[in-house]
């Protein structure tokens, strides 16, 4: 972004001058959700780094452009805008409670390098390398963007002789992975309510969210109606962790309940789901020669990975990677896997469901005139939640009456409106064919297999007449 002096201020001398309140020594840059963003000389330290600008070649949504348009926007954008909501929400708490809470120039400063780095180490393609790919190739995997964010940041500030202390480096790394389950283990215990705001692991409420669900749905045409900017006023640290107004106990329903909207009808698209089906396949195949696994082990190495890889396999001459081109060529002419079934999950069978794989619907086709096989078919288990699995996520949240009470006290069940949801997890099962000429068969044979492990046929969206005539034509057209 560029160098804002001549001559560069010592860290600790910065500290003294108050500069995050003394425009003249920010950074400003214009965002498009939150407006005015005024970046800070040690974060601009971080994001004039190439490690950093990489975000720039990551799209927040991954593949899902290839269905909206506009969901072009990358992790660079959504990095500084929690780096912004970090900091407006310290800013408030201080404001508000600063001498109670004893909150210092330390503390703002390691919250908004934790919302500015949260995601430096986050994988191509949006989640699809973490939770798709590398458990393909990497038996056992539990490798996490977080952590890789954590080892980021100490590469950073040992390539780049970046001038910050150790304990400010120390309480970044902690809030990075303040939601994940071991990061108990590795906290500060002093000002706990801090770790709340960035990765909120007790209830899923952070400014992480607040970014995310705004940039994405506006990205994506679909309209909001939460407000993250009257939580972010109503909100108090009240027994060392964030609490909210009672009275705002429906904009936090909305915040979980517009997240999995996007889930439903963004993220996991039935197109964009077939798509990322298809691109995972192509990464397993080139995996063996280009070594894309291998790039996780170090930050020195995992920094130059990014979604230039889809157009390094497509372009590349190489006979090994025949097969990932020709799936990606699939991918660019709108070739896809063919959408055959959609089964939702009752909810009396959530707890005891177990993934259905290509296996279980070829071990169920009745004798016809076609034989499938595994590699024939590909199924997408979906799990969309409000943050808590089968929880209600409002349960974990604490909230006060008004500012001027000092108790906080959960939202029981049986106190809130019965119009929010009686359920707050669903399991979609989507079932594809990867050749056209297939898909009545593998329609058939996934009916065949909910009425032997179900007794019923439940599809909430069944294949399409003209397409399993489609099939029949495409078919005959093969036999001939």
């Amino acid at each position: 972004m560029g160098a804002l002096f001549n001559e560069e201020l010592p860290v600790a001398q910065e500290f003294n001058m108050h500069w995050s309140e003394d425009r003249r020594f920010l950074k400003h840059v214009y965002d498009n959700v939150h407006g005015n963003i005024f970046i800070d000389p040690l974060c601009l330290k971080f994001i004039d780094t190439e490690q950093f600008q990489r975000l720039r070649e990551l799209k927040q949504l991954g593949l899902t452009h290839l269905v909206y348009p506009g969901a072009v926007h990358s992790r660079f954008e959504h990095s500084l805008g929690v780096y912004w909501l970090a900091g407006e929400a310290v800013r408030r708490l201080r404001m508000y409670q600063g001498s109670e809470l004893d909150i210092d120039n330390f503390d703002v400063q390691t919250v908004k390098l934790a919302g500015l780095l949260h995601d430096v180490g986050h994988g191509p393609f949006s989640h699809l390398f973490e939770r798709e790919f590398l458990p393909k190739v990497i038996d056992g995997c539990e490798w996490s963007h977080e952590q890789m964010s954590v080892d980021m940041v100490d590469y950073i500030v040992d390539e780049h002789a970046i001038d910050i202390d150790s304990d400010t480096v120390k309480k970044v790394k902690e809030m990075i992975v303040a939601s994940s389950k071991t990061s108990g283990a590795h906290r500060s215990n002093e000002k706990c309510f801090l770790y709340d705001i960035v990765a909120n692991g007790r209830n899923g409420v952070d400014v992480d969210k607040f970014d995310y669900i705004a940039r994405d749905c506006r990205a994506c045409g679909l309209g909001y109606n939460f407000q993250f900017q009257r939580l972010m006023e109503n909100m108090r640290a009240m027994g060392d962790e964030i609490c909210y107004r009672a009275k705002e106990y429906l904009t936090i329903s909305k915040l979980f309940t517009t997240r999995a909207d996007l889930y439903r009808t963004v993220y996991t698209h039935p197109k964009v789901k077939a798509m990322e089906l298809m691109f995972v396949e192509a990464l397993i195949k080139a995996d063996s020669y280009l070594q894309i696994s291998s790039l996780i082990r170090t930050p020195a190495e995992y920094w130059k990975l990014d979604d230039t890889i889809l157009k390094t396999i497509e372009t590349a001459p190489n006979e090994e990677l025949k097969e990932s081109r020709n799936l990606i060529l699939r991918i660019r002419r709108r070739d896809l896997y063919q959408f055959c079934n959609e089964y939702a999950v009752p909810k009396d069978k959530l707890e005891h469901f177990k993934d259905i794989t290509p296996r279980d619907i070829v071990c169920s086709q009745k004798a016809t005139g076609v034989t499938l096989k595994e590699e024939d078919v590909a199924v997408s288990n979906v799990k969309i939640d409000l943050t808590r699995g089968k929880d209600n996520p409002l349960e974990s949240i604490k909230f006060f009456k008004d500012f001027e009470s000092e108790d906080k006290f959960s939202i029981p069940d049986d106190r809130i409106s019965h119009l929010l949801p009686a359920s707050f997890q669903d399991k979609i099962v989507r079932v594809y064919s990867k050749k056209p000429e297939l898909v009545e068969a593998v329609s058939e044979a996934f009916e065949n297999f909910q009425l032997k492990t179900y007794g019923i046929k439940a599809q909430v969206h069944e294949t399409p007449d003209k397409k399993k005539r489609r099939s029949r034509l495409t078919s005959g057209e093969c036999l001939t």
